[in-house]
């Protein structure tokens, strides 16, 4: 056998180029389109038949089902996809990916595309220099184009020529005719393949030259993509061991699917190939026969093999969720400490879609765990009473016991170490991250939100002051005015509790809205009663300061606390008022 070890290296250097060109096309594709394709998939429905379509279209536009697949477990870690809808993406990503294999079929095996591709590249390399980054990444994607058919064209030749080495047939031959294990051990090769160049698409150009050039006949190729198929779902796997549980799971789900799918093929593949083999042969030449004939039969059997895997496994979704449910069971996450992030991690930074979510996530538990308490509290009124059904002025009078709140030891506990993370990652993912001009005003609007609840914390430390020392005064116009204040946030914190329970959502959007514009006004019509109980002596110097600087106090916060509710909660394009 006249093949060494230069002989193998340059094999191995054709398949790094050909995943190099892969790699350079899916970047440039991702670029392009990748920020459109992870909005379809942020806003999905739970439709399983709408996500596999997804899946597919992603696929076929990006060429990268692990690309697909890694964002798919992105998504679900960050829960901005279920598991129902991760499956139905995924199959359809399986889908999707056989569109490469047909674009190296008919460019890499019908047509030279060798010929071209050195002036291909030139072009390319010329629209790189172009300012307008869609122009540069689209030179991006002809180069990596053009290097993914030079490296197959480099592959085909470092593929040994059996004719000059006979003696390798009958050591290939020993493997390929040992009946139903042949199939299992080139279903192995396929499934290691893929696991060690992480490529399925890598692999599946890997068999389709071994095939032309006759080394292995269909059946053992079309073992290998099964295997392929098994291999590529390692990569999702490998990505989930970091993440939760529910990652987790679609990982798993992952796996199922295809082994499922791998496993009845393996029960129908004769006959399977056979049909394929019917519908694809041209000029009566049989892919049984001729290995020119092997990679359409191949690659139709790729997507046909995925196309039904798809259209059985589609009904049995929930069956499966129910399976990995089982196999990764729900696991609480560690309690972590009261002045540590819930949901920002490394991780979360990868996509603009997860850095958003993530952020209104850890946004509105500062709210919902800090600034509802510190308000609350330093109206001297607890949380349980906001929440229920009775009347705010039933709750100010019932509660008339100092709570002895100390806003500041709050401020340090609770809300101070998370504020700083929520705008370190804020403006980190605004200075790194590709964002659309949408993305980075949603952004900017989590940092306004988190702004003004610090703003609300410092109110609410002047306020608490005094709502504390005129609790039990003797001057009861004094403890009229301050309960009018304490009403007036009881009702803003009830209307943005049901807001965000999304329950009548409408309704409570409208009075919260209400409510803003009252607080407006009410700037005048507060100060006009202040000054009565001045001209009439009802109150002291000290209580009229109190209640001059506490009614601007009170007004802020109810419109600070409003303004938070708009940006966090609404289901609209909130509206900044006078924010730089």
């Amino acid at each position: 056998m006249n093949y060494g070890i230069t002989d193998i290296l340059q094999l191995l250097g054709a398949l790094g180029l050909f995943l190099f060109g892969m790699k350079v096309m899916s970047d440039a594709l991702m670029s392009l389109a990748g920020d459109r394709m992870r909005k379809i998939l942020a806003s999905m429905t739970s439709n399983r038949f709408f996500a596999v379509i997804t899946g597919f279209l992603i696929t076929a536009v990006i060429q990268s089902s692990s690309a697909t697949t890694l964002m798919v477990v992105s998504f679900v870690n960050a829960s901005l996809l279920t598991l129902t809808e991760a499956i139905g993406v995924i199959l359809g990503a399986h889908i999707g990916t056989t569109i490469t294999a047909w674009l190296i079929t008919l460019l890499g095996f019908k047509v030279s595309m060798s010929a071209i591709a050195l002036p291909l590249v030139a072009l390319g390399f010329l629209l790189t220099f172009s300012k307008k980054i869609k122009t540069s990444q689209l030179g991006m994607f002809i180069i990596g184009f053009s290097v993914l058919f030079i490296g197959l064209q480099f592959l085909k030749d470092a593929v040994p020529d059996l004719r000059a080495n006979p003696d390798m047939l009958v050591w290939v031959q020993h493997y390929t005719d040992l009946g139903f294990w042949s199939v299992l051990i080139f279903l192995i090769i396929g499934t290691l393949l893929t696991l060690v160049v992480q490529s399925s698409s890598a692999t599946m150009a890997l068999t389709l030259v071994m095939c032309h050039e006759g080394w292995i006949p269909l059946d053992m190729a079309a073992a290998m993509v099964l295997g392929e198929n098994i291999g590529t779902t390692i990569t999702a796997n490998l990505a989930a061991i970091v993440a939760n549980y529910n990652a987790k799971r679609a990982a798993r789900a992952h796996f199922i699917s295809q082994t499922i799918g791998v496993i009845i093929m393996l029960f129908l593949l004769y006959p399977f190939l056979r049909l394929v083999d019917k519908y694809t042969q041209s000029n009566g030449v049989s892919a049984f026969d001729s290995p020119i004939a092997i990679p359409v039969a191949l690659s139709a059997f790729h997507t046909a093999f995925n196309v039904f895997n798809t259209l059985i496994l589609i009904w049995f979704i929930p069956v499966i969720v129910k399976i990995v449910k089982k196999m990764v069971p729900y696991k609480k996450e560690p309690q972590k400490a009261i002045d540590e992030p819930k949901y920002l991690t490394k991780e979360v930074m990868k996509y603009p879609e997860t850095a958003i979510e993530s952020l209104v996530k850890e946004s509105k538990y500062l709210y919902k765990n800090a600034i509802f308490e510190i308000v609350s509290h330093a109206m001297n009124i607890h949380r349980e009473d906001v929440k229920s059904d009775l009347k705010p002025k039933k709750v100010v009078s019932k509660s008339k016991e100092d709570i002895h709140i100390n806003v500041d030891d709050l401020y340090y506990r609770k809300v101070k170490n998370i504020y700083g993370t929520i705008i370190n990652y804020a403006t980190k993912a605004q200075s790194t991250l590709k964002l659309t001009e949408f993305q980075n005003r949603q952004i900017s609007e989590i940092k306004v939100a988190n702004r003004r609840m610090v703003e609300i914390i410092k109110a609410a430390k002047e306020i608490g002051k005094n709502v504390s020392h005129y609790l039990d005064s003797d001057n009861e116009y004094v403890q009229k005015e301050y309960d009018k204040f304490r009403k007036k946030i009881v009702k803003v914190l009830r209307v943005i509790y049901l807001f965000r329970k999304k329950k009548d959502k409408d309704q409570h959007y409208k009075k919260l809205l209400k409510l803003k514009n009252e607080a407006k006004e009410a700037i005048h019509q507060s100060n006009e009663s202040i000054n009565k109980l001045i001209r009439k002596d009802l109150i002291t110097p000290e209580m009229a300061s109190s209640l001059v600087n506490d009614n601007d106090n009170v007004n802020d916060m109810i419109k600070n606390l409003i303004t938070i509710a708009d940006l966090l909660y609404a289901e609209k394009d909130p509206i900044l008022e006078d924010e730089e």
